[in-house]
């Protein structure tokens, strides 16, 4: 699953290539294309949440030793 961060910025490009196009039906694709993504990233938590790797620990910032 594609998480919001992601969707938000694809969108973002659509919008920029949108305004950059002088081709009026490409423009109006790709703002179409762009509400999509963005009606996609609504619902979803703003914070994506996909698994930590495994090398990486949950150290609060005042604890460098991670205890």
């Amino acid at each position: 699953m594609l998480g919001k961060t992601y969707l938000t910025k694809q969108a973002s490009l659509l919008l920029e290539f949108a305004r950059t196009t002088s081709d009026s039906d490409l423009s109006a694709k790709l703002i179409s294309k762009a509400a999509d993504l963005k009606s996609q990233a609504d619902p979803l938590p703003d914070k994506d949440q996909g698994p930590k790797a495994p090398d990486v620990a949950d150290i609060s910032p005042g604890d460098p030793t991670g205890r």
